[in-house]
């Protein structure tokens, strides 16, 4: 199950879509809205008057007005709202679709988050996000920085006094991780922050390396920009919210994104920041206005469950405004 707020302003968004009334939606619990327990629609009550109130008021708008816009519903009721929920995609997933209406609108849900994908660093810089993300993959730190690496670990060991622990880093058993991690639990203790600055940055160089080498051409930035930006073959919306506002877009496609815009450059960089983080921006200029457009994001590098517990991820931010990337198009 998805965290209490994620679903409430999913199941809201998709509620507000029927042209109904709130109070009347909740009350009628339509069957347009499949997927739907009796225990959600609980929740679903609770929200609209308890602590989620402002949550679900914000996403019911969304529908709203996805039910009245141009691009979307056009004021026509729809016979079937899906919700994914928090079951797996089979395959590729390609859209990262909450909602599927009537069989054909894709929407994905997104609120007050500028996360665009979280993937092995292997499947993002090595692989550029290409196919199935597929297995994990080793250690990434071990891959790309192993010096540095076993400083740091060499450094906790003694600190924390646990000289029953692997000599290596790369011999630690899960339980041993497991240790680790309950022991860092409150951060690094002080004798060990200047060996994990030196892996953090170690890490993002190498990273970035790896990256740009991978980018051969300008086609592979182009996808990779693409990928980034989940900007896929079918086309779908985002409703949520941002800190600006309410959040109504149009996903373009790879044919759309080309009649209307050219990628210049595309350039990634090593940052310097508290854990291993690498820049990357695009210059995209419209074909038709001749006007150039920079986006910004960047990338942080980091255990999945805890210092030295899951293996690294690579977890890709949007820094600029949503409603500044071209390709994303202002619902209408």
């Amino acid at each position: 199950m998805p965290g209490l707020r994620t679903t409430v302003t999913e199941l809201a968004t998709g509620l507000g879509m029927l042209g109904l009334d709130p109070e009347a939606a909740l009350a009628r619990r339509p069957a347009e809205m499949v997927s739907v327990s009796p225990e959600l629609w609980a929740l679903l009550e609770r929200a609209a008057s308890g602590e989620f109130r402002a949550d679900f008021e914000s996403a019911w708008t969304n529908g709203e007005a996805f039910f009245r816009a141009v691009d979307g519903l056009r004021g026509r009721p729809p016979a079937v709202v899906e919700w994914k929920g928090a079951q797996r995609a089979p395959g590729d997933e390609v859209v990262p679709a909450d909602l599927r209406v009537d069989h054909v609108f894709l929407v994905s849900c997104k609120y007050l988050s500028r996360i665009l994908v979280n993937a092995s660093p292997a499947h993002l810089f090595e692989r550029l996000l290409k196919g199935g993300h597929g297995v994990r993959g080793p250690d990434w730190y071990g891959v790309v920085a192993p010096d540095e690496y076993q400083s740091l670990y060499a450094a906790v060991r003694t600190e924390l006094g646990r000289e029953s622990l692997a000599m290596g880093v790369a011999d630690l058993t899960t339980e041993e991780r497991q240790r680790l991690r309950a022991g860092l639990a409150e951060g690094w203790p002080d004798s060990c922050t200047a060996a994990y600055g030196r892996l953090s940055q170690a890490v993002a160089d190498a990273s970035a390396r790896r990256w740009r080498t991978a980018l051969t051409g300008q086609g592979e930035r182009e996808a990779m920009l693409w990928r980034l930006l989940r900007i896929g073959s079918a086309p779908y919306f985002v409703l949520g919210a941002s800190a600006a506002g309410p959040l109504r877009l149009r996903i373009a496609t790879p044919w759309d994104w080309r009649q209307e815009f050219r990628l210049v450059e595309f350039d990634v960089d090593a940052e310097q920041a508290g854990q291993p983080r690498i820049g990357w921006q695009a210059v995209v200029r419209g074909r038709h206005s001749g006007e150039e457009t920079r986006v910004f994001g960047h990338v942080e590098i980091r255990w999945s469950h805890g210092r030295f517990s899951g293996p690294p991820e690579a977890k890709a931010y949007l820094d600029s405004p949503h409603v500044d990337v071209p390709g994303y198009f202002p619902l209408r």
